[in-house]
């Protein structure tokens, strides 16, 4: 793979839905993090925000932005893909795209794009943590049939402990840098050649699994995701925890994601895993599961937009 001198040219995407609350913090923390490295652009594309989000983006004078309109409430692929095509006439050598809610670190920037450049990797993740400074989770194992019936048996985190769950919760696993299976994609540094090479990101996900996909993609082209912790970010974290709908999407295109990469028995039986699971959890009377099993056993209501989520 192509590798980069020290210095990279950066550009920055962020991809608004409704988001004036969080992107002011956003573009100042962008502004902080700046400081040592060339950063030649600063994309905001917006799916269509009906709150102040345009307001707030103008208004904050802390690093220069432009503002690009995908047209429609596309999800976070469409907002990607807007994003890149406004930097084709003048393409840097490479891309951070970041999630409104997520603030970077001093130095979190220079960081990245020297793993990016020195490692020859065609993806690099932070380290994220919550709000209050504590680690929030973001390796990820590849989805598996026997993980997925650990984690519905014993939970997340035990399956975690087992080695068998997709998402890593041990502290330990995240203090040291490596190439990864995939990660959180709130925030990542993409190089320009992979983002050439690799193509649209697949909007037909809406949002969630999108990075998942892009990140599967990378790696079978033999762009590898490397993961380097001295660099941080602070995400406040969505709301796929708390609202039923978007728990359900979720779920759901995990399911759809795996379904594109595996033949149907091994697909019928991870669904039925991811089934099981949503279920049991459905027995205690959680929303985010009962809406998950709805949406897996009837596919017809897969829920097409955004606006129909929020």
């Amino acid at each position: 793979m192509p590798r980069f001198s020290q210095m990279l040219k950066v550009a920055i995407v962020i991809v608004t839905f409704n988001s004036a609350a969080v992107l002011g913090d956003c573009l100042m923390s962008i502004d902080n993090a700046a400081s040592d490295i060339e950063l030649v652009d600063v994309i905001i594309a917006d799916n269509s925000s009906t709150d102040d989000t345009l307001e707030v983006a103008r208004a904050t004078r802390a690093v220069k932005s432009r503002v690009v309109q995908v047209g429609r409430n596309g999800g976070y692929a469409a907002g990607i893909n807007a994003g890149l095509r406004a930097l084709e006439s003048a393409p840097p050598d490479a891309v951070m795209v970041i999630n409104p809610d997520c603030q970077l670190l001093p130095h979190s920037l220079r960081t990245l794009a020297d793993a990016l450049a020195i490692g020859g990797h065609g993806i690099v993740a932070p380290k994220l943590v919550n709000p209050d400074g504590s680690l929030q989770p973001t390796l990820r194992r590849q989805p598996t049939v026997c993980g997925a019936l650990t984690e519905a048996l014993v939970g997340g985190r035990l399956a975690s402990r087992l080695r068998m769950g997709e998402l890593i919760f041990e502290g330990a696993a995240h203090t040291s840098p490596s190439k990864v299976s995939w990660v959180t994609g709130a925030a990542l540094m993409i190089s320009w050649p992979a983002l050439m090479d690799l193509g649209p990101w697949d909007e037909s996900f809406l949002l969630y699994s999108e990075e998942t996909e892009f990140l599967f993609r990378a790696a079978d082209r033999g762009w590898s995701t490397w993961y380097e912790p001295s660099a941080v970010a602070m995400h406040v974290g969505g709301d796929s925890g708390t609202s039923p709908g978007l728990a359900a999407l979720l779920t759901v295109n995990k399911v759809e994601l795996y379904a594109r990469r595996h033949g149907r028995a091994s697909t019928a039986a991870y669904r039925s895993a991811v089934l099981l699971g949503e279920s049991l959890r459905a027995c205690t009377g959680r929303q985010t599961a009962r809406a998950s099993v709805r949406a897996l056993l009837q596919p017809s209501t897969r829920i097409h937009s955004l606006a129909e989520l929020r």
